[in-house]
């Protein structure tokens, strides 16, 4: 089966010009944008968090750089997600990229979900904003006290009581949902109970942030960051009335939801990872050539070489595994591309987190300070070994798949 991992012509052309806005006026504002967030209300934007956000956001569009995630809308470029895979690893390379081309999780999950499954009233009030880049969004699924990699586990209450569903239950890590301009939730929920099948019992459910009954307990911590202004928050829903027409597509079918929802957003994850790792390397160079130690540029000392070379072999493997699972992806057989986005989840997190770890050690004391981006980015990519499913999981899944081609057993 011929494979190909290229890009149209045209498509080449508009990744070129991302690629020159990310490096020329995104990534020199990135320090500044961060600076600002320790003033004042961790929570709230500044003035100036404002300016440099939404200026950068009036560019991109006035150039037509936005929404490039719609891989197969008639709102978005046309891309496929071999294409998109490229443009997250560009925007992937600094902390605001993606939301500058309005391309940020969980939002892109979201407006693909309304967009598949909403109601015309949903893409009205919530879709449109969110194309618009003028409202945010959160993505409620894990839950403090049940073991969420298995997510038939998920357990939020949500009862039928006349023409309303009433929650109960607690989410954490719902990111995003502490951002100020986040104004709906996709929850997923239990709506069957324990007799139903296992991938039947759950459903989504599409909640407004300000619901009364929903308390926010507090931002949870990413090795002691807690990420404001955007924030991971755990939240408690205390008898949350929601309107019944709020369900997505019916009871029961939130497991068919949140595949077509994390299948894309897993390959954007990595390609952004792939994109951290980029970053880190040119870190590394350039410090290891202009530092100089024991009268030697750091390039030449000790195993520095090897290490350079390991880390853009590593890169290019990671990102040529992920365009084949991008590539299985658009051949619309979610099944056959599912043990591609295993390897992949599995594979570019770990590589990423190596490649910004040894940017750090080359940079000594400055490495794990303030000083560098680099601490930050590995936080961040540690917590993706976690998000969307634990390495376990989807090493579990290879295996499955892999196992399978040699037993009819059960496994």
């Amino acid at each position: 089966m011929d494979m190909n991992f290229g890009m149209r012509p045209e498509n080449r052309k508009l990744l070129e010009r991302v690629a020159d806005m990310v490096r020329n006026d995104i990534a020199p504002m990135a320090d500044e944008y961060e600076i600002e967030v320790g003033t004042g209300d961790r929570w709230q934007f500044t003035e100036r968090q404002t300016e440099i956000l939404e200026g950068l956001k009036a560019k991109a569009k006035a150039e037509g750089l936005w929404n490039f995630f719609l891989t197969d809308s008639e709102r978005g470029f046309g891309l496929t997600t071999v294409e998109y895979a490229y443009f997250a690893e560009e925007m992937g390379r600094t902390p605001l990229g993606s939301e500058v081309f309005n391309c940020s999780a969980p939002d892109t999950g979201n407006m693909e979900v309304f967009e598949r499954y909403g109601t015309e009233k949903m893409k009205e009030e919530w879709l449109q904003p969110l194309l618009a880049g003028k409202i945010r969004s959160a993505y409620l699924m894990t839950e403090p006290d049940q073991a969420s990699s298995d997510a038939t586990n998920v357990s939020m209450s949500c009862v039928r009581d006349g023409d309303h569903y009433v929650l109960n239950g607690e989410k954490w890590w719902a990111s995003g949902a502490g951002d100020p301009r986040c104004k709906v939730y996709i929850v997923m929920v239990k709506t069957g109970d324990d007799d139903a099948p296992k991938h039947q019992r759950h459903s989504m459910i599409v909640v407004p942030a300000g619901t009364p009954g929903i308390e926010v307990l507090r931002p949870m911590e990413v090795y002691g960051r807690d990420d404001a202004p955007h924030g991971h928050m755990h939240m408690r829903f205390t008898d949350v009335r929601v309107p019944a027409e709020n369900l997505l597509l019916g009871e029961g079918r939130g497991f068919e939801i949140a595949q077509g929802r994390l299948g894309p957003g897993r390959i954007h994850h990595c390609m952004r990872a792939i994109g951290q790792a980029e970053s880190a390397l040119e870190l590394m160079c350039k410090r290891s050539l202009d530092r100089e130690a024991f009268g030697k540029p750091l390039a030449q000392l000790g195993a520095n070489f090897d290490i350079i070379a390991e880390c853009r072999m590593e890169i290019e493997q990671a990102r040529l595994l992920c365009l084949k699972a991008a590539w299985y992806m658009d051949q619309g057989d979610a099944r056959a591309a599912a043990p591609w986005i295993s390897m992949i989840k599995t594979v570019a997190p770990r590589m990423a987190l190596k490649v910004i770890d040894e940017a750090v050690q080359l940079h000594g004391g400055m490495g794990v300070s303030q000083d560098t981006p680099l601490a930050h980015k590995w936080t961040q990519v540690r917590t993706l070994r976690l998000a969307d499913g634990p390495d376990a999981v989807h090493r579990r899944q290879i295996a499955r798949a892999e196992l399978k081609k040699y037993t009819q057993m059960k496994i």
